[in-house]
C-alpha cells in the first residue's frame, strides 16, 4: 500500500489545463484501446460506448480527485456506476483490467508536459499510480457483486429447473431454463436421488463440490437440495462419450449422504426426465426393503420392493418387462416357475406336482431365464419373480372386478403326464 502521504496542492492553472485537456485524454485511451486490443474494435457499438462513457467519467474524475483527494471512493466508484448494467456480464474483468492499464499509460504520457514544474510532474505521475488502483479496485468490487448476483440468480434458476423435473413438467420454460444455466437440453439425462450429506447445512459447499467433481469426469450437473433429499441429474459433456459408465455414478454417489442412493433409468432429454425422477424417488422410499443392494441401485432392480409399496410403474414394468415374455411363450413355462417357486425351489417337489419328468421342469426352467433375463434358482431374482407373479394375479382380478377381461389364473397347474405334455427335447 502507498503511503499516505501529504502533497503539495496542483497549481490551478495546472489543474485548467488538465480540465480543458480531459475531452483528448478520453479520445486518446479509445484510440489506444482499439489499436492495442483488436477484441476492443470488434466489440458492438453500444458496449464500446459504454466504455468510453466510463473512460470519459476517470478522468473528469481525476481532475476532481486532484483537487479534493479525500474523495477517492466515490470518485471512483462513480465512474462505473454510470456504465450500463450489464457492460459487466459482456466484458470480462481481465479485460477491464487490460483497459485500465492502457487508460493509466496514456495518462503518463500525456499528463506530465501539463505540469507547471518538475515538482508537479513528479506529483502528477504520482497521482496516476494512486487513482490507477483505486479504478482497479472499483473495478473488481463491480464485478465482485455482478458474479453474486449471477450466482444467486443461477441458484435459483437451478432450483427451479430440477423442481419442474420433479413435478414432470416438459414445457418450453424447462427448457429455457435449462439453456440459460448451460445445460443442453437435448442431451441424454441420468439421475440419482439420496440424501443430503451431513446435517444440510453444508449445501452450498456440497453443491460447489458437486460441479467440481462432475467437471472433472466430464460432465453437466443440476443440483436440487430439498430438505434432506439430495436430486442430481447429470449428462456427459462431449469429451466423455455417449454414456457415463458406472464407475462415474458410484463417484458421485459416493458424495451423498448415508442411506441408499438410486440411479433412475436414463432419458432421452431433460424434459422426459420426469418419469425417470419419479421412479427414482420410488425407489428411494422403497429401497430400505432391499437393504444389501449396491450404492448406487438401479430402479429396475427395486421393482419388487417398489411393488410392494404400491408403485403402480413398477407393477406395470414387472408384468411388461419379467411376465409378458411368459405369457406370449404359453402357459406350460408360467405355471412351472409359479410351482417350482410356491414349492420351495425343487426339482423333485415341482416334477411330481406338474406330474412331468424332472428334466422337463429343468429345461423349462432355463426357457424362463433366456426370455426374461432372470434364473429362479437365483435367490434375489427368484424374488423378483415370484413378485411379478403376485402382482399379476392381483392386477388380474382387479380386471376381472371390474369387468374388462376374464379371471385366468396363471398357476391352474392342473396334471398334464409325461406323455401330453413333455417333449422329447423337455425330456432330454
Amino acid at each position: 500500500m502507498l503511503p499516505d502521504v501529504r502533497r503539495p496542492p496542483i497549481a490551478a492553472a495546472t489543474l485548467r489545463r488538465l480540465e480543458l485537456a480531459s475531452a483528448p485524454l478520453a479520445a486518446a485511451c479509445l484510440a489506444e484501446m482499439e489499436r492495442t486490443r483488436p477484441w476492443f474494435a470488434d466489440l458492438p457499438a453500444d458496449q464500446r460506448a459504454g466504455v468510453a462513457l466510463v473512460t470519459q467519467a476517470g478522468v473528469a474524475n481525476f481532475v476532481s480527485w486532484l483537487r479534493e483527494p479525500d474523495r477517492t471512493t466515490p470518485l471512483t466508484a462513480e465512474a462505473f456506476r454510470i456504465a450500463p448494467r450489464d457492460l459487466a456480464r459482456r466484458i470480462s474483468l481481465r479485460q477491464t483490467v487490460e483497459l485500465v492499464r492502457i487508460a493509466a499509460d496514456v495518462f503518463e504520457e500525456h499528463l506530465p508536459p501539463l505540469a507547471g514544474d518538475a515538482t508537479e510532474q513528479h506529483e502528477l505521475t504520482e497521482a496516476v499510480l494512486r487513482f490507477g488502483r483505486e479504478i482497479a479496485f472499483a473495478a473488481a468490487t463491480v464485478y465482485a457483486g455482478a458474479a453474486e448476483s449471477r450466482g444467486a440468480w443461477d441458484a435459483r434458476l437451478e432450483a427451479l429447473v430440477v423442481d419442474a423435473v420433479l413435478r414432470g413438467d416438459d414445457d418450453g420454460a424447462l427448457v429455457s431454463r435449462a439453456a440459460a444455466l448451460g445445460w443442453n437440453p437435448a442431451a441424454p439425462v441420468h439421475c440419482l436421488v439420496g440424501s443430503v450429506p451431513g446435517s444440510g447445512s453444508e449445501s452450498p459447499q456440497l453443491i460447489v463440490e458437486l460441479r467440481k467433481l462432475a467437471a472433472r469426469l466430464h460432465h453437466d450437473v443440476l443440483v436440487g437440495v430439498q430438505g434432506r433429499r439430495l436430486v442430481v441429474l447429470l449428462h456427459p459433456t462431449g469429451r466423455a462419450g455417449p454414456e457415463p459408465t458406472g464407475p462415474v455414478l458410484t463417484e458421485i454417489a459416493a458424495r451423498f449422504g448415508a442411506g441408499p442412493v438410486v440411479a433412475g433409468q436414463p432419458s432421452a432429454d431433460l424434459a422426459g426426465a420426469g418419469a425417470s425422477v419419479a421412479e427414482a424417488l420410488a425407489g428411494l422410499a422403497a429401497a430400505p426393503g432391499y437393504p444389501d443392494a449396491p450404492r448406487p441401485v438401479a430402479t429396475r432392480d427395486l421393482l419388487p420392493e417398489r411393488a410392494l409399496c404400491g408403485d403402480p410403474t413398477a407393477r406395470r414394468r414387472l408384468a411388461e418387462d419379467v411376465l409378458a415374455p411368459l405369457h406370449e411363450a404359453g402357459g406350460e413355462l408360467l405355471r412351472t416357475l409359479a410351482a417350482y417357486l410356491e414349492g420351495g425351489g425343487s426339482l423333485e417337489g415341482c416334477a411330481r406336482a406338474l406330474y412331468v419328468h424332472p428334466n422337463t421342469v429343468r429345461y423349462r426352467l432355463r426357457r424362463v431365464t433366456e426370455l426374461v433375463g432372470l434364473s429362479p434358482t437365483d435367490p434375489r431374482q427368484a424374488f423378483v419373480l415370484r413378485t411379478a407373479l403376485v402382482a399379476d394375479r392381483t392386477g388380474r382380478v382387479r380386471e376381472s372386478v371390474s369387468g374388462s377381461e376374464p379371471l385366468t389364473p396363471l398357476d391352474d397347474a392342473r396334471p398334464t403326464g409325461i406323455g401330453s405334455a413333455a417333449t422329447a427335447e423337455e425330456m432330454s
